[in-house]
């Protein structure tokens, strides 16, 4: 009986070790993509950039970069399929929620001059509060329409997503069990 307890304590020691060694190295050694991503680096995308480059909230984002670089047309879903580092504008890429669709400036456009061609008084919505739950301690609720953003992950997980969305239990996969989505109460008028 001595014997089998020598050996269980024994057992257990290393086994208490392996975990606190696993823990350990989960906090020390990040991915180069998450260290990219801690809020030192100085071309982290902020909030105001992700809206200032939508017409209104829920807009696709306007195209940031040049079409083409070192003289090749560029294809979007080179850099923004999986995201990562892009030496072109020195940042991290941002994954699109909707790889499947490859028309991409269809939507997403460029702009090719900063003068109107007509006047107008067009006003953008304001951006929906962030972090509102109705109730205390109970998860946000999903501020805009999830058409085309079926992929959460794709604007809410990983180093390019703006630190004020970026989601923080990604490994639970299902985001609308918890997370409720939100109509807006008074439809757009003109």
């Amino acid at each position: 009986m001595q014997k089998f307890r020598g050996t269980y304590i024994f057992f257990a020691g290393i086994f208490v070790f392996g975990i606190l060694l696993i823990i350990f190295s989960a906090l020390t050694n990040l991915p180069n993509d998450l260290r990219a991503a801690s809020p030192e680096v100085p071309n982290q995308r902020t909030l105001s950039e992700y809206y200032s480059r939508r017409q209104y909230p829920g807009a696709p984002p306007e195209n940031p970069h040049p079409d083409s670089a070192h003289g090749k047309k560029l294809e979007c879903l080179m850099c923004h399929a999986d995201g990562g580092w892009t030496d072109l504008l020195k940042r991290m890429t941002p994954v699109t929620p909707h790889p499947e669709l490859v028309g991409c400036m269809q939507c997403h456009v460029s702009s090719a001059t900063t003068e109107l061609f007509r006047g107008t008084d067009w006003q953008s919505l304001p951006p929906p509060p962030l972090g509102r739950s109705y109730l205390p301690g109970a998860p946000p609720p999903i501020p805009h329409d999830l058409q085309m953003r079926e992929n959460c992950n794709a604007c809410h997980v990983g180093p390019a997503t703006v630190m004020e969305i970026r989601m923080k239990h990604q490994w639970w996969g299902n985001c609308l069990q918890c997370h409720v989505h939100v109509h807006p109460v008074e439809p757009f008028r003109r």
